[in-house]
């Protein structure tokens, strides 16, 4: 056995530890998995699945390549030990690895597109500082709003 010293990255985790805690992320992987399916330059989403969308087998359209289509959900199922929030709608597509459809296979490209915000540029162009920290200072706001609202869903809390 040997000591490598501090352990920063694990099949595929980033590992960031500090006094406060250790904190792991899947970043790096994610993006390898958006290069790997020529999705860098998707438009992100926030949400994996649409409002009231309903899969099924017997769904229209054509057949999607089962190969592919079963690499892209391996790799997004590993992907939800960091994000757990991902695991009804992968555990609803690997229902169908059997005989994908383009519907399908579509669907598991939107869960994707979640991670492409982290590589996307800046919407809008402040004028000053006062007005670049406030932009940091909502987009913070909305993702701590967001958060609370999933960890009371999480642990049934109410507001």
């Amino acid at each position: 056995m040997t000591d490598r010293g501090v352990m920063s990255y694990f099949l595929g985790m980033e590992i960031n530890q500090t006094d406060h805690g250790i904190f792991i992320s899947q970043n790096k992987y994610a993006e390898e998995i958006l290069r790997k399916f020529k999705m860098e330059n998707c438009k992100p989403t926030e949400v994996p699945l649409g409002v009231n969308e309903k899969l099924s087998k017997e769904y229209g359209g054509g057949k999607a390549n089962e190969g592919t289509y079963r690499r892209l959900i391996g790799n997004l199922l590993y992907l939800t030990s960091t994000r757990p929030d991902l695991m009804f709608t992968m555990s609803l597509l690997s229902r169908f690895m059997h005989s994908p459809s383009d519907i399908h296979f579509k669907t598991a490209k939107r869960v994707l597109s979640i991670f492409s915000w982290n590589s996307r540029k800046q919407e809008v162009v402040s004028q000053s500082i006062a007005e670049a920290e406030y932009i940091v200072t909502a987009a913070a706001a909305n993702q701590a709003i967001w958060l609370r609202k999933f960890l009371c869903d999480l642990f049934q809390i109410r507001l």
